[in-house]
């Protein structure tokens, strides 16, 4: 017996095809959307999670700057402190620099030469006097800067011609001298001598300031 479909079968299957279609197309939609939103939570997640720690960074970063500018403070007193206590030390050898300076002028003083005035300024003392002779000027330049460890540098500043009257039929022609000298203090003239002991240049450091002051000497013969 032979069964003959005279229904639309074409039209069936295309239809069904068609369901099959729209199907798997909302299915992969749905997945897609499923994905998509895995995927916007997990991005969320590293985000929040960056969001904190830059935040907690922050947080230490405004610490440290904190504890950068405690830092910042103590070391300003810690250099003030320094430098109060270096002018104590100063002041305290500073003390004792008029005595050195009479001593040395004592022992460097040449026969012959005569100091009417000394004048202190910082660290720079500032000799007027007379001389016998242009080369007792000399020779004193050459003590004051070769054989004295508490003066250095001397410099003439000014040699005039002049005459002292010993007597109203005795009258010798001198040498008014001005000159200046540089005093060390204690700290220098110990590296000034350690330098010398080594074979080294003499080189006193930078001058400092202290208070100025004049002082008168005898004359010596």
């Amino acid at each position: 017996m032979i069964l003959i479909n005279l229904l639309p079968h074409r039209e069936a299957a295309r239809k069904r095809k068609r369901e099959a279609f729209y199907t798997a197309l909302g299915a992969s939609a749905l997945a897609g959307g499923v994905i998509a939103g895995i995927i916007f939570l997990w991005y969320a997640a590293q985000i929040s999670a960056q969001q904190d720690k830059n935040t907690v960074l922050q947080t230490e970063i405004k610490r440290l700057e904190g504890q950068i500018k405690d830092i910042a403070t103590l070391q300003s007193e810690i250099a003030a402190l320094r430098a109060r206590q270096q002018a104590v030390e100063d002041l305290q050898a500073d003390r004792n620099m008029p005595v050195h300076l009479l001593n040395e002028l004592v022992k460097q003083l040449p026969d012959g030469v005569y100091v009417s005035n000394l004048k202190q300024d910082n660290q720079v003392v500032t000799i007027q006097g007379v001389a016998q002779s242009n080369e007792r000027v000399s020779e004193l330049l050459r003590n004051l800067g070769n054989n004295s460890p508490w003066l250095s540098r001397p410099e003439l500043v000014e040699i005039t011609s002049g005459s002292v009257t010993l007597s109203p039929r005795d009258q010798r022609r001198v040498a008014n001298f001005t000159m200046r000298v540089r005093l060390l203090r204690a700290s220098e003239a110990q590296k000034a001598a350690a330098a010398a002991a080594f074979g080294g240049a003499v080189a006193p450091a930078g001058a400092a300031s202290s208070p100025a002051g004049s002082a008168s000497a005898p004359a010596k013969s």
